[in-house]
């Protein structure tokens, strides 16, 4: 029978066929290439070869590429990824192979002797390790070999599974290798190729559970028995062959198996001897199945899948078919990289000319700077986002994150209301405020020894006059709350500090999701990086400021109430019913003695039984200074003679018990309306001078009055006068201070001050934020790096739309 020849029409529409098929192989090539060198994530149909070492992969390459180069004698077990481009090519009858090189879509040189293939992949491999200091990598490497005698095909060989490390390979390599080899054959585009040996039965297989997991039914893998004439020996019966060829009972009867053999003649032999023994051990199969088993096989169901042949062809084909279904979704997603491509290079092209359009960048500096002042202003005002519950801190975080600690000098555990709550900016401002007028309230007038006394006491007898207790006990009193008032006032000023200083991370937050939220085209001022630091630097400057502003303030307060010339320790009671504000000092604290978390009722209580965390409280039973009999008796005991040398042990019942009167009830603070009994005072000490001196009276006096001490009476009259002065301090001044020192430049100079920091210089030093040494360079070489992704995509979006029209 005459064997049946192809017309002309028939050649014709072959050889059309071929070229389209080579043209969109090509067309993916370079498109692979540039995905590789860019890092783009293109969905390329392609073949990732997968199995465990020794299982024949490098064998199966080899055969594919028509020639050996012995990869597996090199004693790698592949750690990268090795990605083949076999292009066939009928005028190369010796293989061109060349590498693209490290981070570039270009390819070197070709290779000369096909055995330094082994070497470049062994040297290229050990560098990338040794760089990244890993024991595998997923980052491939790219051969292409243009060859007269392989197909037109593209496979990534992965490193072969193994059940343990190399000898000097970390412990983990087994996992590592694994887990790469999952990542590379996860994306649904790729097909599989496992390879297995022969010798392994289906049910103890190693890695066909792995496989599952990638691919649970086998659509998308190609499984290939490897080392198949290892195997053949054990068949006699054609049963026996047909179930083993069928393997349905383990892969499912929609998957085939493909059964391949190769030469196992490892010595050096010509390409063409190379590709004869391939041909040779396929036939010796096939001739063994018909022949040497008993009934032969069924060889109309597996004859397509026995062979090296065969399963070239299919890959060849199966590969294309991908090809040609992928290409309208690869030429749209190829059109879409483009359009991103363009986008991000005209960004890159604005930020370089901004470098040089300086008026621009100063507007839109300033507007940012104007944004973030306005989100400072917004949180003091008592903003509830970004979350308090993320973002905001307790008074324990508060007091460790900033470094201050306590309060200095208290020694009670100051827990305002409140304290356990997450607050920040306005919120967290006044409850330190009423943490500070705890801590105040906490302190007493420190004991002062008999020595300081008499000291104080015998120095103003000796200038003469009949004040010298009162004297004695008020600079007692002015010293120390000098000593123990002005370190809580320091403490206060820092903590409000950094409360405001924590706000500027949350105006970042607060900017960038409004934006996000609102899809506003903002000032985009990301990337520079000097800009932001310099801001943030202007910022702190201006919290410090205000610090050390408010703490000069606070401190002439102090000196002012301290000063011998202050009335404070001579007046009974307030004027202009300021004595109400003690009384109705949890109305001064504001919300804050409102207790907002859990058992805030019993952590009140706790405060009020524990510290003195308020002014002390006017006592109903009081009267008068000077209208009771004891004022009276004071008045007539006055009369009495004075000794020449007081002493502070001398007993002082009579004078001191009308200066204990007019002095001792000086911290009643009640609303009763009347002025400084200063005048009183006055008259009542002329009483006291006597001729001899005027020295004070501290000799015994009738028999009927107490007995006491100057010591004890002084001590008792200046904790009271350490009291007065704390409430003045804390009440009158103190708080209005740093409302006014803290919160009103917030609001209304913030902005100012970081434009006069940052803007109001000259171009040269205002472009320093935004061109650091170099950072032109950077910009142009990103610019470049982009208008070469851009051409490269570009030339492969034509190249597919020439391969659409053609199909």
């Amino acid at each position: 029978m005459a064997t049946p020849s192809k017309t002309p029409l028939d050649k014709s529409a072959s050889a059309m066929s071929r070229k389209h098929n080579s043209a969109r192989f090509e067309a993916y090539n370079r498109l692979q290439a540039a995905a590789v060198a860019f890092g783009e994530k293109v969905p390329i149909p392609e073949i990732v070869a997968l199995g465990g070492q020794s299982d024949g992969k490098s064998s199966l390459l080899e055969a594919l590429l028509g020639f050996r180069f012995n990869v597996r004698e090199v004693e790698m077990g592949t750690r990268r990824p090795l990605i083949l481009q076999m292009v066939h090519d009928p005028s190369a009858p010796d293989p061109r192979c060349r590498f693209q090189e490290e981070d570039s879509e270009e390819y070197g040189s070709p290779v000369v002797l096909a055995s330094a293939i082994a070497d470049i992949i062994k040297s290229r491999t050990e560098a990338l390790l040794k760089n990244t200091k890993a024991a595998v990598s997923s980052k491939p490497i790219v051969m292409r070999a243009e060859y007269a005698h392989c197909p037109n095909l593209t496979i990534i060989d992965t490193p072969g599974f193994v059940l343990k490390a190399k000898k000097g390979e970390p412990e983990t390599t087994p996992e590592e290798i694994l887990d790469m080899v999952k990542s590379l054959a996860s994306p649904p585009h790729r097909i599989l190729l496992f390879l297995q040996q022969s010798s392994v039965e289906w049910c103890s297989s190693l890695w066909l559970d792995s496989i599952r997991e990638i691919d649970p039914t086998f659509r998308r893998t190609i499984i290939v028995v490897s080392k198949f004439d290892n195997r053949l020996k054990e068949f006699s019966d054609r049963w026996e062959v047909d179930r083993y060829l069928s393997a349905s009972g383990y892969l499912g009867d929609n998957t085939r198996p493909f059964f391949v053999a190769l030469p196992k003649d490892k010595s050096t032999i010509s390409n063409d001897e190379f590709r004869r023994q391939i041909s040779q051990v396929d036939f010796e199969v096939l001739r063994h199945l018909r022949d040497g088993i008993k009934g032969g096989f069924d060889e109309e169901k597996f004859r397509p899948h026995i062979g090296f042949g065969c399963l070239r062809d299919y890959l060849e084909s199966e590969l294309h078919k991908r090809y040609k279904e992928a290409a309208p979704a690869t030429l749209a997603l190829l059109e879409q990289r483009c359009s991103e491509v363009t986008t991000e290079l005209g960004k890159m092209e604005s930020k370089i000319q901004a470098t040089s359009d300086i008026a621009h960048l100063r507007r839109s500096a300033m507007l940012y700077a104007a944004s973030i002042s306005n989100h400072v202003g917004a949180l003091i005002d008592g903003a509830a986002d970004p979350a308090p519950e993320q973002w905001g801190k307790t008074t324990m975080e508060e007091q460790s994150q900033s470094g201050l600690g306590g309060w200095p000098g208290v020694t009670a555990d100051i827990k305002p209301p409140n304290a356990t709550l997450r607050l920040y900016g306005g919120a967290a401002f006044e409850r330190v405020m009423h943490e500070f007028r705890c801590a105040a309230y906490s302190i007493e007038c420190p004991p002062v020894s008999r020595e300081k006394v008499a000291n104080i006491l015998l120095a103003h007898a000796g200038r003469g006059g009949g004040r010298g207790v009162t004297e004695a006990a008020a600079e007692i009193a002015r010293a120390a709350a000098r000593s123990w008032l002005a370190p809580l006032l320091d403490t206060a000023c820092d903590r409000l500090a950094f409360v405001l200083g924590n706000l500027y991370d949350l105006a970042l937050e607060r900017n960038h999701s409004r934006d996000s939220e609102y899809g506003r085209k903002s000032e985009k001022m990301d990337g520079y990086i000097g800009f932001h630091a310099a801001l943030r630097h202007a910022y702190n400057h201006f919290m410090k400021d205000l610090a050390r502003q408010c703490k000069q303030l606070v401190r002439h307060h102090l000196d002012s109430v301290t000063s011998p010339y202050s009335q404070v320790c001579y007046e009974n009671e307030f004027q202009g019913g300021f004595g109400s504000s003690a009384t109705s000092f949890y109305k001064s604290a504001g919300p804050f003695c409102v207790e907002l978390t859990d058992g805030g009722s019993a952590a009140h209580d706790e405060i009020m039984r524990d510290q003195e965390n308020i002014p002390p409280q006017r006592n109903g039973q009081q009267t008068t200074p000077g209208k009771g009999t004891e004022a009276r008796e004071a008045l007539r005991d006055s009369q009495m003679t004075v000794p020449e040398t007081p002493s502070p042990d001398q007993p002082c019942d009579a004078i001191l018990a009308g200066a204990k009167k007019d002095f001792g009830n000086g911290i009643d603070v009640g609303v009763r309306k009347r002025v400084s009994r200063l005048t009183g005072n006055s008259r009542n000490a002329d009483h006291m001078r006597v001729q001899n001196g005027g020295g004070l009276l501290f000799g015994a006096g009738d028999g009927g009055l107490r007995s006491g001490s100057a010591y004890s009476e002084i001590c008792s009259t200046a904790a009271h006068h350490f009291a007065r002065i704390r409430e003045v301090l804390v009440e009158r001044s103190v708080a209005s201070t740093l409302n006014s020192g803290f919160l009103t430049p917030c609001r209304d100079r913030l902005v100012l001050a970081l434009g006069l920091d940052l803007f109001a210089v000259n171009d040269e030093r205002f472009m320093d934020m935004f061109v650091a040494p170099g950072a032109i360079d950077v910009l142009q070489n990103e610019r470049q790096s982009l208008q070469k992704r851009q051409k490269i995509l570009q030339s492969c979006l034509n190249e597919f739309k020439s391969v659409a029209r053609a199909l």
